[in-house]
């Protein structure tokens, strides 16, 4: 699967994608739990797209990491289409990304747009942190 194929609501996401930036770690309590969240920018061939990061996944990703995310899912946050692990989905840094020096990354908003403190502002689902321990937190 590529950037290209992604759909609204399409879950089953199998795809291999380079980070090329990840934003500010940003905490939040919603549903009575608190949770980290953090916006990185994912990049193939085809295109680029939000990458939502929740709680331990934040730790593992870094900018220059080829990741491969399985049994993922695709939001839809202000028009635009994120990628997230969603329940079920699994994160596994499998190498170094191979961005070519002079690959623009197009997006259509500053990634600052979605690294504020305004947590009121975050698209948080109750399932995107159901799984979350206190012992994590």
């Amino acid at each position: 699967m590529q950037i290209k194929d992604l759909k609204p609501k399409q879950g089953n996401v199998d795809i291999v994608v380079d980070i090329v930036d990840v934003g500010e770690t940003r905490e939040f309590q919603k549903f009575g739990k608190s949770g980290r969240v953090a916006t990185a920018i994912a990049k193939d061939d085809t295109g680029d797209v939000k990458f939502t990061l929740w709680n331990e996944d934040i730790d593992k990703v870094k900018a220059g990491d080829e990741i491969h995310l399985t049994n993922g899912y695709v939001n839809e946050w202000q028009g635009e289409m994120q990628l997230t692990t969603g329940r079920m989905g699994k994160l596994e840094v499998v190498g170094k990304a191979e961005i070519k020096e002079d690959a623009a990354i197009k997006t259509n908003a500053p990634l600052e747009k979605y690294n504020n403190d305004n947590s009121d502002d975050l698209n948080v689902e109750e399932e995107d942190i159901e799984d979350v321990d206190d012992e994590e937190i």
